[in-house]
């Protein structure tokens, strides 16, 4: 890598930071190269592990710091390498600007690696540390999970036995000043200014880069509705006249599910993801990730909101989602879901595919294609875990077979010029599906059959005029483990009666889903507070679910928002 990166994130007219100029080198023990970690305080509290390598320090950003226990793992995401004079770095950057916030440096000394061939380790993606401190001792091994996909997605493993975790005290102490954090950030005696966060060059950059763009998209925007911002000549308004605006959430918005893809108008496509949509809020150092039913997501994925605080802007409102992978590269929620409620080790990746404010300015009201360029010059070199999601083409037939090929779920459609809509589903955005997949709320659960535990299958359905009608059992997508853990979480919303306003009901003569008075009494009802995603293959003509497997519960989508999705 280099300091490529580095360099070109940083004005050194302006900056104090160093340069990477070559300077005489300590004496240091044979076989040994320098290790340093230091604590830095941003947009969240993490440590940045640092490794003398190729005449520059590899870096990984730790949000949850060293594990102590033998087999404990601690994600550690990648970013671009430093200068070694970097090492010696302690101060305060201030807010606003890239990495802004206290550094200190937390630990320093040696390091070896097993077989001494550090270089090799590296780039098999698999390096077996020793590390040598004065204040961590023994061993540790960093694990890139991803050789494809995830190239920037490590983790940082306690490789053999058990050490004692450093002390509050020392833990909040510099090895190189003794000063704590609170000591640094007071003293600000060593402060960088870096301008790529100064808000006058935030904001030439930000002109430059909608100027290129709109250079390259200058047809107006035709269809019905809100209209983008534009002059009397029909060209893009110019920026001054756009809306002042500080981060704050807005309703993301909706797209229309369609059965096949308009035949008239400008369309580009993009990937549908299976994860949970956010929308992230950068402002200074402070970063938010919030759902778009607005719960605060940012504890819950930390390592993205660390990416987001990195952002060579000030501020900024961007939308996406954050998914997680399989092995084939597919996003899948049922991975996400047992990421949270197994402890599974999935690495996340943040999705993301507008921009909606930066640097003061909304730019809700410019047209789509001129939102996503600037999006991409902002994201497109910004590494895991944020990935800019781009324009797959305008053959959504072409498309659409492709994406059923490779098992995914489906496209989205979007009209170039569209402005952005907060929380409309105004049909500028659509949605075309290979696989049938929606939310649904629970409703209640039967109880367990020969050898199954804790319950049989889920009763779900979907609200129509403030009433949750019945669309069916979900029995599969469940494996011991996640039994009992939403049986436990059923059983704190128990209730005595039927919630669904549909049962039981006969059609044809035949009680639905062979749902009779008799199997009612057995079944035991829940508060519909859960909401959960289900995959089917179709609806049927009474209009139940056929062959429903469950995918994982939903914590960003209101109950009473569910309905049934309908193509048009």
């Amino acid at each position: 890598m280099g300091l490529t990166e580095y360099t070109r994130k940083r004005n050194f007219s302006v900056t104090a930071e160093p340069r990477g100029a070559k300077k005489p080198r300590p004496k240091r023990v044979a076989g040994a190269s320098r290790f340093v970690i230091q604590k830095h305080d941003a947009s969240r509290l993490h440590y940045d592990f640092r490794l003398e390598m190729q005449g520059v320090l590899k870096s990984w950003a730790v949000p949850k710091g060293l594990p102590w226990k033998r087999g404990e793992k601690h994600l550690a995401v990648e970013v671009e390498d430093h200068p070694i004079e970097y090492e010696d770095f302690e101060g305060v950057i201030p807010a606003g600007n890239y990495g802004g916030g206290t550094v200190m440096v937390w630990d320093r000394g040696n390091y070896y690696v097993h077989g001494e061939k550090p270089l090799a380790a590296l780039a098999e993606g698999r390096i077996h540390l020793v590390l040598e401190g004065k204040k961590v001792e023994g061993d540790w091994a960093l694990i890139r999970t991803r050789s494809e996909h995830g190239k920037n997605q490590w983790l940082l493993l306690k490789s053999d036995a058990d050490v004692k975790p450093v002390s509050k005290k020392r833990d909040d102490e510099s090895v190189k000043t003794g000063r704590t954090m609170k000591q640094i950030a007071k003293d600000r005696d060593a402060e960088w200014k870096s301008q790529r966060g100064d808000d006058r060059g935030g904001q030439e950059s930000f002109r430059e880069r909608v100027r290129q763009a709109v250079a390259h998209n200058t047809s107006g925007d035709k269809r019905k509705g809100p209209r983008a911002a534009k002059n009397k000549n029909g060209a893009p308004a110019p920026l001054d006249s756009l809306r002042a605006a500080k981060p704050r959430f807005i309703a993301p918005m909706k797209s229309k599910l369609l059965e096949s893809p308009s035949a008239t108008g400008d369309w580009i496509y993009e990937l549908k993801f299976d994860g949970i949509r956010a929308l992230a809020l950068k402002q200074g150092a402070k970063v938010k990730l919030i759902s778009r039913n607005e719960n605060d997501l940012t504890k819950k994925f930390d390592e993205v909101a660390v990416a987001v605080a990195a952002l060579p802007c000030a501020e900024c409102v961007i939308d996406g989602e954050v998914v997680a992978l399989d092995e084939e590269g597919r996003s899948s929620f049922q991975l996400l879901q047992a990421r949270e409620m197994e402890g599974r080790e999935s690495p996340l990746y943040y999705y993301v595919f507008d921009l909606l404010q930066l640097a003061g300015k909304d730019l809700t009201a410019l047209p789509l294609t001129i939102r996503k360029e600037t999006l991409r010059q902002l994201c497109g070199a910004a590494g895991d875990p944020i990935r800019y999601s781009g324009e797959l083409g305008d053959d959504a037939g072409a498309l659409l077979d492709e994406v059923r090929r490779r098992g995914l779920e489906g496209i989205i459609g979007k009209r170039a010029n569209s402005v952005y809509e907060p929380g409309r589903r105004s049909g500028a955005w659509i949605k075309l599906k290979c696989v049938q997949e929606q939310e649904f709320v629970i409703g209640g659960y039967t109880p367990p059959a020969g050898s199954r535990k804790h319950f049989g299958a889920l009763l779900v359905g979907y609200y129509e005029k403030k009433k949750l009608f019945f669309a069916g059992k979900v029995g599969t997508g469940f494996d011991e483990k996640l039994l009992a853990t939403l049986h436990r979480k059923l059983q704190g919303e128990a209730r005595k009666d039927c919630p669904f306003v549909d049962l039981p009901s006969k059609q044809g003569g035949q009680w639905v889903q062979a749902i009779t008075p008799a199997i009612m009494r057995k079944i035991h009802w829940v508060n519909p507070v859960f909401v959960c995603q289900v995959k089917f293959a179709e609806w049927t003509r009474d209009g139940k679910l056929r062959a429903p497997v469950f995918l994982g519960l939903r914590e960003d989508k209101s109950p009473r928002a569910v309905q049934r999705e309908t193509a048009t």
